[in-house]
């Protein structure tokens, strides 16, 4: 079995792949205070309970967007699981190549939806993923990342618009009835939703403009859903994209190798 781990800014999502089935999926929180030992034991409960062990691992690959807490995880992965990880990086086979003026400036998460995205999906795709950023990418037929744009992630939009107003109220994000809404909350939630059901919309239409042809749009994260119940543009929902992607790539080194 191969241990897939994305380390986000706010979650870490993690699964086991037996093959290409998904064995067991975990998701916990970001702590850049958690030691190796604080993380090991909580992902040593997480697994066991669904009747998987640690030891199950035969190989573990990561992508990270949190360096600060990467030696943290690889020194947990050693002492836990008895791997060193592979880390998702330079001199890392993906099978596409990168259209990026700096190709290292590509976020390694960005690289494993991309991946996913063209294996399972076909091409050219488009994909977004719904995270503390909204990161959208695009691969043509020839599995050639072309990049993309980054918006701030809608919970991250809403948290900012309660901080750095005087009289706005923090609120819970929610699909509203209408448009026009009638009281401050209400206004609040269907700025946030509809607002960002449009940008979608927008740059989904945008880039097939600039590619010329139509694509196959792929959307993942924790809003995806929520999101695609309004927007018709989005034409699947996986919400463990990075992960299989993360596997994809790892079976491509370990056949390299």
């Amino acid at each position: 079995m191969i241990f897939t781990m994305d380390i986000g800014n706010t979650n870490i999502k993690t699964a086991m792949f037996d093959g290409e089935r998904m064995a067991g999926y975990w998701r916990v929180s970001t702590n850049r205070t958690y030691t190796s030992d604080e993380y090991g034991s909580l992902f040593e409960q997480l697994i066991n309970r669904t009747g998987l062990s640690m030891q199950d691992a035969e190989g573990i690959i990561i992508s990270s967007v949190v360096p600060t807490i990467n030696f943290t995880i690889e020194h947990m992965c050693r002492d836990y699981f008895g791997q060193q990880p592979m880390i998702l990086g330079p001199g890392v086979k993906t099978g596409i190549s990168v259209r990026y003026e700096n190709p290292r400036e590509v976020g390694s998460d960005r690289i494993a939806n991309a991946v996913a995205a063209y294996e399972e999906y076909g091409a050219p795709v488009i994909y977004i993923d719904f995270g503390t950023a909204t990161t959208f990418g695009v691969v043509d037929e020839g599995g050639v990342f072309l990049g993309g744009c980054i918006c701030p992630g809608i919970k991250l939009a809403s948290e900012a618009l309660g901080s750095g107003t005087a009289k706005l109220p923090h609120f819970e994000l929610a699909r509203p009835e209408s448009v026009i809404g009638r009281t401050t909350l209400a206004n609040l939630q269907s700025g946030m939703y509809y607002g960002y059901v449009g940008l979608v919309v927008y740059l989904v239409r945008k880039m097939k403009q600039e590619l010329g042809k139509s694509a196959v749009v792929v959307a993942t994260g924790g809003m995806a859903q929520m999101i695609a119940e309004e927007s018709r543009v989005i034409d699947h929902v996986d919400g463990t994209l990075t992960l299989k992607g993360l596997r994809l790539i790892w079976e491509k080194n370990m056949k390299t190798h």
